[in-house]
């Protein structure tokens, strides 16, 4: 791969959670703190236990719940 090439993650950014290699891993500081600020809007509790791909899918869910979802 040249420099100038895109990488697959360029090529398909929105890439199934579910797929993720890193998708069992404890989720990243910060997702830990977007979701923590969408879990207060939202009004719900937020689960510290939540993996990175858990993670992902529960800020889709709560971005769409609370009008921060993409337009």
């Amino acid at each position: 791969m040249t420099p100038d090439e895109p990488t697959e993650a360029m090529q398909n950014p929105e890439k199934d959670p579910d797929e993720w290699t890193t998708g069992e891993e404890p989720m990243t500081g910060p997702q830990r703190s977007y979701l923590q600020t969408l879990c207060r809007e939202a009004g719900e509790e937020f689960d510290e236990n939540l993996t990175e791909a858990e993670a992902s899918k529960k800020i889709e869910e709560l971005q769409t719940k609370t009008g921060r979802g993409k337009k």
